[in-house]
């Protein structure tokens, strides 16, 4: 006599329950944010050139391309700086929820991105992009959070997976807009395109509910959980070790993401006019390595979970690292300084940054399953935004390798190398293949 476990192993398709109406509405709440937070986080990339090259001068500074890449690589450090000030949001996700949560970050990087249209010099762009920082910084580890806890254990680890693609959709978006709205119109109007994302909140506010899961847990603990708690639990003798691990993990990943792909859009644009292209041409082609890039993660999305089901998540994230690495190099080491074919190459580029950059999706289903709900969201915000801070110091050396050596290319390639010390790290790492979400 056939058991419904012997049915379900039978035909593993069937086992896999349907999604009630507040989990899909979970999932577009989480993906929305978080493909807003993509699209805010790339818009400054695309309009470095053009934003800095007016508001230079009307600081004093004369906008020469050491200048230029010295005060771009200042301004990704103090977003960076803003966006690890972030971890703020995952105590306070365990303790008021994450739907409430994900509002009050949505609210404030839309904000800070609308005001930045209005700046009026460096200073008070480096203010705005700091706070529009500091709200991007939460959105993830919240998502993350509540896909993992609303969906059902069959098929959490592709939900979280679909979910991340809504980062690099961002990416795609942002090169549209830069291409029918940048291109045209300047770089004030892609940041006052920022403001967009606020819209989601009414419609959040109204149509999504708390995990159950979540729920469950503040009932059984009661008055007695607080933000505090929530945070310490994190360095507990359960889960130190990990927690440091999982740390070094995130700073080889941000390093990799805002010195390489970051930087791609004006890599581009200088590779462009280098080629004799008019600023136009230049914005177009920096849109379509940016799409590029967004598409190839958005595709990798799609086989990831199945890939760390099979080989594991230690695994998967060695492989993904190993690609990040070699797309780095080749990008900014070497294509980055030939004479010829430089565009179409880089496009090539592009594709394998892209594919690199898929790495970051191991940790949206990773990190969730190595800690409880009283700490998952603390865990991930902790944890995916304090590397924040070491990425800026090495996003801040790249700006100063870049006014030393007077190009784009050298110092960014090394970034490369962090990639070597994430792969000696890998067999570190929690492995949790086949394991339910921990309660």
């Amino acid at each position: 006599m056939e058991t419904p476990e012997t049915i379900a192993a039978q035909n593993p398709a069937r086992s896999k329950p349907r999604l009630t109406r507040n989990q899909v509405r979970s999932f577009w709440a989480a993906w929305g944010g978080w493909s807003m937070d993509g699209m805010d986080s790339f818009i400054y990339s695309l309009v470095l050139v053009p934003a800095l090259t007016e508001l230079l001068p009307r600081s004093g500074i004369p906008a020469t391309t050491a200048n230029v890449g010295y005060y771009g690589g200042l301004f990704f450090t103090l977003f960076l700086i803003g966006y690890g000030t972030a971890l703020v949001w995952g105590p306070i996700a365990d303790r008021f929820g994450r739907v409430r949560t994900m509002m009050f970050s949505i609210f404030c990087f839309s904000l800070f991105t609308l005001l930045a249209a209005f700046a009026t010099g460096i200073w008070s762009l480096a203010v705005f992009r700091f706070m529009a920082g500091v709200g991007i910084g939460g959105e993830w580890s919240i998502g993350a959070a509540l896909v993992a806890e609303d969906w059902p254990e069959e098929r959490r680890t592709m939900g979280a997976a679909l979910m991340h693609t809504g980062y690099y959709i961002g990416f795609f978006l942002a090169g549209i807009a830069n291409i029918f709205i940048g291109s045209r119109y300047g770089w004030r109007y892609m940041f006052a395109l920022g403001g967009v994302p606020a819209l989601l909140i009414g419609l959040i506010r109204n149509n999504v509910q708390e995990p159950a899961r979540w729920e469950n847990k503040v009932q059984e603990l009661g008055g007695e959980w607080a933000m505090h708690r929530a945070f310490l639990k994190l360095f507990s003798a359960q889960y130190r070790r990990r927690t440091i691990v999982n740390c070094m993990y995130l700073i080889v990943s941000l390093c990799g993401l805002w010195a390489g792909s970051v930087y791609a859009p004006t890599a581009m644009t200088y590779i462009a006019e280098r080629a004799g292209k008019t600023a136009e041409e230049s914005a177009r082609f920096a849109s379509y390595s940016t799409a590029l890039l967004g598409i190839t993660t958005v595709l990798a999305a799609l086989i990831v979970p199945f890939i760390a089901d099979r080989v594991g998540r230690r695994a998967t994230l060695a492989i993904f690292y190993v690609i990040m690495m070699f797309a780095i190099w080749l990008a900014f080491g070497r294509v980055f300084y030939m004479q010829q074919n430089a565009i179409a190459w880089f496009l090539v580029c592009s594709v394998l940054l892209g594919l690199g950059g898929a790495n970051f999706i191991v940790y949206s289903f990773w990190l969730p399953e190595q800690y409880g709900t009283e700490c998952r969201a603390s865990a991930f915000a902790f944890i995916t935004n304090l590397g924040r801070f070491v990425a800026a110091g090495f996003t801040f050396l790249v700006g100063a390798g870049i006014r030393h050596f007077q190009t784009f290319g050298i110092p960014v390639a090394m970034m490369a190398l962090a990639f070597i010390v994430g792969l000696a790290l890998v067999p570190l790492g929690e492995e949790t293949k086949g394991k339910s979400l921990p309660a």
